[in-house]
Protein backbone atom coordinates (compact mmCIF):
# COMPACT_ATOMS: atom_id res chain seq x y z
CA UNK A 1 0.00 0.00 0.00
CA UNK A 2 1.21 3.27 -1.06
CA UNK A 3 1.71 5.79 2.01
CA UNK A 4 1.05 9.47 1.40
CA UNK A 5 3.82 11.93 3.06
CA UNK A 6 4.72 15.25 2.18
CA UNK A 7 7.38 14.00 0.04
CA UNK A 8 4.81 11.71 -2.02
CA UNK A 9 2.27 14.42 -2.30
CA UNK A 10 4.79 16.97 -3.53
CA UNK A 11 5.86 14.64 -6.09
CA UNK A 12 2.09 13.89 -7.43
CA UNK A 13 1.40 17.34 -7.24
CA UNK A 14 4.19 18.18 -9.21
CA UNK A 15 3.63 15.10 -12.21
CA UNK A 16 -0.02 17.06 -12.10
CA UNK A 17 1.34 20.37 -12.95
CA UNK A 18 3.07 18.48 -15.22
CA UNK A 19 0.69 17.12 -16.91
CA UNK A 20 -1.19 20.22 -16.92
CA UNK A 21 1.48 22.02 -19.02
CA UNK A 22 1.62 19.28 -21.59
CA UNK A 23 -2.45 19.49 -21.84
CA UNK A 24 -2.23 23.41 -22.41
CA UNK A 25 0.74 23.43 -24.83
CA UNK A 26 -1.19 20.62 -26.75
CA UNK A 27 -4.32 22.77 -26.64
CA UNK A 28 -2.00 25.56 -27.71
CA UNK A 29 -0.19 23.07 -30.41
CA UNK A 30 -3.95 22.47 -31.55
CA UNK A 31 -4.77 25.89 -32.67
CA UNK A 32 -2.04 26.09 -35.25
CA UNK A 33 -2.29 22.20 -36.43
CA UNK A 34 -5.93 21.77 -35.21
CA UNK A 35 -7.11 23.04 -38.78
CA UNK A 36 -5.57 19.94 -40.61
CA UNK A 37 -8.07 17.76 -41.44
CA UNK A 38 -7.01 14.39 -40.06
CA UNK A 39 -7.06 16.08 -36.34
CA UNK A 40 -10.39 17.82 -36.70
CA UNK A 41 -11.63 14.09 -35.26
CA UNK A 42 -11.00 14.28 -31.55
CA UNK A 43 -10.71 10.47 -31.46
CA UNK A 44 -7.88 10.85 -33.59
CA UNK A 45 -6.56 13.81 -31.60
CA UNK A 46 -6.80 11.76 -28.34
CA UNK A 47 -4.81 8.83 -30.17
CA UNK A 48 -2.02 10.73 -31.38
CA UNK A 49 -1.70 12.56 -28.17
CA UNK A 50 -1.40 9.33 -26.24
CA UNK A 51 1.33 7.53 -28.47
CA UNK A 52 3.22 11.14 -27.87
CA UNK A 53 3.22 10.95 -24.46
CA UNK A 54 3.50 6.84 -24.47
CA UNK A 55 6.56 6.74 -26.39
CA UNK A 56 8.37 9.74 -24.24
CA UNK A 57 7.56 7.25 -21.91
CA UNK A 58 6.18 10.55 -19.55
CA UNK A 59 2.88 8.54 -18.66
CA UNK A 60 4.66 5.23 -17.54
CA UNK A 61 7.79 7.37 -15.45
CA UNK A 62 5.92 10.15 -13.88
CA UNK A 63 2.95 8.18 -12.19
CA UNK A 64 4.54 5.00 -11.16
CA UNK A 65 4.02 4.35 -7.38
CA UNK A 66 6.03 1.29 -7.77
CA UNK A 67 9.44 2.80 -8.90
CA UNK A 68 9.14 5.20 -5.87
CA UNK A 69 9.33 2.16 -3.29
CA UNK A 70 11.95 0.61 -5.44
CA UNK A 71 14.12 3.98 -5.29
CA UNK A 72 13.18 3.82 -1.49
CA UNK A 73 14.52 0.46 -1.01
CA UNK A 74 17.29 0.96 -3.09
CA UNK A 75 18.37 4.04 -0.99
CA UNK A 76 18.06 2.08 2.48
CA UNK A 77 20.05 -1.47 0.53
CA UNK A 78 23.38 1.29 -0.30
CA UNK A 79 23.19 2.95 3.34
CA UNK A 80 23.74 -0.49 4.75
CA UNK A 81 25.84 -1.59 2.16
CA UNK A 82 28.16 1.24 2.72
CA UNK A 83 27.84 1.51 6.43
CA UNK A 84 31.22 0.97 8.52
CA UNK A 85 28.91 -1.65 11.65
CA UNK A 86 27.81 -3.63 8.53
CA UNK A 87 27.68 -6.49 10.36
CA UNK A 88 25.11 -5.05 12.99
CA UNK A 89 22.59 -5.45 10.08
CA UNK A 90 20.27 -8.43 8.72
CA UNK A 91 17.92 -8.54 5.62
CA UNK A 92 14.82 -9.88 5.72
CA UNK A 93 13.59 -11.75 2.27
CA UNK A 94 10.90 -13.81 1.35
CA UNK A 95 11.59 -16.93 -0.72
CA UNK A 96 8.90 -18.06 -2.93
CA UNK A 97 10.46 -21.92 -3.41
CA UNK A 98 10.70 -22.46 0.30
CA UNK A 99 7.16 -19.97 0.87
CA UNK A 100 8.85 -18.34 4.15
CA UNK A 101 10.94 -15.30 5.21
CA UNK A 102 14.74 -16.16 5.34
CA UNK A 103 17.48 -13.70 6.98
CA UNK A 104 20.56 -12.92 5.77
CA UNK A 105 23.50 -11.25 7.21
CA UNK A 106 24.44 -7.85 5.86
CA UNK A 107 28.20 -8.85 6.37
CA UNK A 108 27.68 -11.50 3.38
CA UNK A 109 26.61 -8.45 0.85
CA UNK A 110 29.31 -8.29 -1.51
CA UNK A 111 28.20 -6.12 -3.73
CA UNK A 112 23.96 -4.44 -5.22
CA UNK A 113 23.80 -4.36 -9.07
CA UNK A 114 20.94 -4.07 -11.30
CA UNK A 115 17.99 -4.77 -8.94
CA UNK A 116 19.56 -7.87 -7.44
CA UNK A 117 21.75 -8.35 -3.76
CA UNK A 118 24.95 -10.26 -4.27
CA UNK A 119 25.89 -12.21 -1.29
CA UNK A 120 29.08 -14.32 -1.19
CA UNK A 121 28.39 -16.91 2.32
CA UNK A 122 31.03 -18.80 4.16
CA UNK A 123 31.62 -21.26 1.83
CA UNK A 124 32.26 -19.20 -1.05
CA UNK A 125 28.81 -19.53 -3.13
CA UNK A 126 27.21 -16.32 -4.50
CA UNK A 127 23.41 -15.89 -3.81
CA UNK A 128 21.39 -13.82 -5.88
CA UNK A 129 18.35 -11.72 -4.34
CA UNK A 130 16.06 -9.71 -6.71
CA UNK A 131 15.79 -6.34 -4.32
CA UNK A 132 11.89 -6.39 -5.20
CA UNK A 133 11.85 -9.13 -1.92
CA UNK A 134 13.31 -7.40 0.33
CA UNK A 135 10.86 -7.24 3.31
CA UNK A 136 12.68 -5.59 6.22
CA UNK A 137 16.12 -4.62 7.17
CA UNK A 138 17.28 -5.08 10.79
CA UNK A 139 19.70 -3.41 13.05
CA UNK A 140 20.61 -5.52 16.09
CA UNK A 141 17.48 -6.91 16.23
CA UNK A 142 15.07 -4.09 15.36
CA UNK A 143 13.68 -2.91 12.36
CA UNK A 144 15.58 -0.57 10.79
CA UNK A 145 13.72 -0.63 7.85
CA UNK A 146 10.58 -1.84 6.39
CA UNK A 147 8.80 -2.55 2.89
CA UNK A 148 5.73 -0.18 2.16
Amino acid sequence: MIQLNSETLKHYFWAILGLLGVVLFWAGLWDGVGNLWYLQNPLISLIAGLIILASSGLILKEFDPLKQEEQRTSAALHAVHKHPQKHEFHIKFHDHLQKKDVIYEAKHLKQIEKGFLVFVMKEGKEVFMPMHRVKEILHKGKSYWKHG
